[in-house]
């Protein structure tokens, strides 16, 4: 059984985060250690969060795994909140990163064209610094924006997308990684990604229906898939096509429960297909997704 790090927060209420890898993850088949980097109420969309920082407890966790001698298939960061938390996940990567240890970073820090309250322009720089240790890299269009200085457009083309994934890694994984920008629109009533493999220069994109709800967490449901799907051994293009159906898949299910959307999406329901063989596990034209374009 393969194993994997992820390093993100506990939120206690409204699903996100370590609360919707660990379930994910496991359901795949993938042993799923945890490093929290903060141990909060609920989830930041909510008012008046108690928070506890963990940093100084990372520290004595990863002491611990290393006089254990514990080592990793994969290391997957999400929300960190900090920039000593960066650095905490950066010191994780550099003390058990193998030669053949997949990473995956999605550095979540803002949305809209506007980072996250609290945040400042240097903790964009720090997520950049981060994302050279990746070897996938899942930003939104705002994040990656952040990172390499383009502005945010609403109206982004393909000419557009594929200049912010081809600046990324030039500047933020020297040329070596891959990158997957996330909620892109590539026509009108549709959503999905764009990734560039900066290796061998090849570009990759994929569409789903654009449905008419937006639930938090979503984007931890997604990088927690893409993860789970390389470490069952698909291909990164593979797995962001799972990722992408999977994820319409459990908002469409979602859709009609007449919850307060801070709760988050749905995943409990949508966990069985995650649990089939991972040959059968996406549904492409089943659930209405486009054939991907190379």
């Amino acid at each position: 059984m393969k194993r994997i790090l992820t390093i993100q927060d506990i939120s206690c209420l409204g699903k996100c985060s370590v609360t919707i890898a660990l379930p994910v993850l496991s359901a795949m088949g993938v042993e799923t250690v945890i490093l929290p980097t903060a141990l909060l109420s609920a989830h930041t969309m909510f008012h008046d969060v108690f928070r506890q920082d963990l940093t100084a407890e990372m520290e004595k966790i990863m002491e611990h795994w290393e006089r254990e001698g514990i080592t990793f298939d994969a290391i997957y960061t999400g929300y960190l909140g900090t920039e000593a938390l960066i650095e905490q996940a950066l010191h994780a990567i550099h003390a058990f990163r193998r030669e053949d240890t997949f990473v995956l970073t999605d550095p979540v820090m803002g949305d809209h064209g506007r980072l996250y309250s609290g945040f400042l322009p240097s903790y964009a720089e720090k997520n950049l610094a981060l994302c050279q240790s990746a070897d996938l890299i899942l930003p939104n269009i705002t994040e990656a924006c952040m990172m390499t200085g383009i502005p945010y457009r609403e109206d982004g083309d393909r000419a557009y997308f594929r200049g912010i994934l081809s600046a990324l890694l030039t500047s933020g994984n020297s040329g070596r990684g891959k990158a997957a920008l996330t909620g892109v629109s590539l026509e009108k009533g549709k959503t999905g990604v764009m990734g560039l493999d900066a290796g061998n220069g090849e570009w990759f994109e994929y569409q789903n229906e654009l449905l008419p709800v937006s639930y938090h967490g979503t984007g931890d449901l997604f990088a927690s898939v893409t993860a789970g799907a390389i470490l069952n051994g698909r291909t990164w293009k593979e797995a962001l096509v799972l990722a992408c159906d999977h994820t319409a898949r459990t908002i469409e299910s979602s859709i009609g429960n007449k919850r307060d959307l801070r709760f988050g999406v749905d995943f409990e329901k949508t966990l069985p297909y995650l649990m089939e063989n991972p040959e059968k596990n996406s549904e492409t034209a089943e659930q209405g997704g486009n054939t991907p374009h190379a």
